[in-house]
């Protein structure tokens, strides 16, 4: 699709700017300093380094408040490939990774701790969610937890037939080229652990790690590709190019928004995955103030209502409370996100993330 043709669908109103911003992100392209109604970032607004989609003024609606424009919005397609840019010297204000990645980029030094009395909502958060792994040690907070939610496998049960869900169907063979994976290591990895039964899929030993490349490569033919945004994922599913494909919830709410008949895995023997995603603020973040001001409005009850209208969690109580009862029965999102994780597999730092990188490098590098 040409640029012209995605701004022409968008000014009709077809194509949300969300999707608008994952098209071009899968693209390599980004529009970052776009805005709605005339918004723009000036030079001197904070960097808000993201995930394509979460670029969209209704997540951080007290910054433009204050400030009338947006923060600068570049986007990353996964955590590794953001955290490899800000050690090679991008500059950032706030990135926005999640807990299984924390691990990697407190040991990269490129973080700094967060005065947490300089945040407004900070009292509001779930506290659990301020405490996963690496999020905080020695009484220095390095991570504001922000959106929660899953990842299985969403599929047409129109289109596959399966005796009882489970993440196998990603390695079905009756549907070769009809399947879609994450191209992301810490999401695809895991899930060949999980299939293959490694009694930890997120710290593997090198036996089961040598397993999972296995069943990885044995995967790849499969493929019809592996995806780097949910448009793709979407449209795909939409279209019947691809039967299934790993993905996150809010996809499945995406879909069904618009009349396609689409289930969202929670296989009943090997468990559903869920992760927690929050912001940090980058070492040498060269806009401080804005930065705290940027953090306390994604952390608002105002931006985790918009939030969970995608299908995702918010880790403000607030949030919840005035999402209201009927609109998180329709996401399937308890009140108490403990509940919620209590069900799950919750993600984790990899251990030996460097060589579960490299192996899934080489799968997805292989003939």
């Amino acid at each position: 699709m040409k640029k012209n043709e995605l701004l022409d669908r968008m000014r009709a109103g077809t194509l949300s700017r969300r999707q608008f911003a994952q098209i071009l992100a899968g693209a390599g392209l980004a529009f970052t300093t776009m805005g709605t109604r005339g918004a723009r970032a000036a030079d001197d607004q904070a960097v808000y380094f993201t995930w394509s989609g979460y670029d969209d003024p209704g997540f951080f609606p007290g910054y433009v408040k204050k400030y009338g424009v947006n923060p600068a919005l570049p986007v990353f397609a996964t955590a590794d490939e953001a955290l490899t840019k800000i050690r090679g010297g991008f500059q950032v204000d706030v990135a926005h990774p999640c807990n299984l990645d924390l691990k990697r980029w407190r040991e990269a030094d490129v973080l700094q701790p967060i005065d947490t009395s300089r945040l407004a909502n900070w009292k509001d958060l779930f506290p659990s969610l301020t405490k996963v792994a690496y999020a905080n040690d020695d009484g220095k907070q390095y991570f504001v937890p922000i959106d929660w939610g899953n990842t299985s496998v969403l599929y047409r049960p129109d289109l596959v037939d399966i005796k009882e869900e489970s993440w196998s169907l990603l390695f079905d063979e009756r549907y070769k080229g009809k399947l879609s994976m994450s191209g992301d290591a810490a999401d695809a990895v895991p899930i060949a652990g999980i299939v293959n039964g490694a009694k930890d899929p997120f710290n593997m030993t090198a036996d089961e790690l040598t397993a999972a490349k296995a069943l990885l490569l044995k995967q790849k033919p499969l493929l019809r590709f592996y995806w780097d945004s949910n448009t793709t994922v979407e449209q795909s599913l939409q279209s019947g190019e691809i039967v299934a494909s790993s993905a996150w919830n809010s996809s499945l709410y995406t879909l069904q928004g618009q009349g396609v008949n689409v289930k969202f895995m929670n296989p009943p023997k090997e468990g559903i995955m869920a992760y927690v995603c929050g912001l940090v603020i980058a070492k040498n973040a060269p806009h401080l103030d804005k930065a705290y001001d940027l953090i306390d409005a994604i952390s608002s009850p105002e931006a985790g209502v918009w939030l969970i209208n995608y299908g995702y969690g918010h880790s403000n109580k607030k949030a919840l409370e005035l999402a209201g009862d009927d609109l998180l029965k329709k996401r399937s999102l308890p009140k108490d996100p403990d509940a919620f994780f209590a069900k799950c597999i919750l993600q984790k730092p990899m251990e030996n993330v460097d060589n579960v990188l490299k192996m899934f490098e080489e799968v997805k590098a292989s003939a």
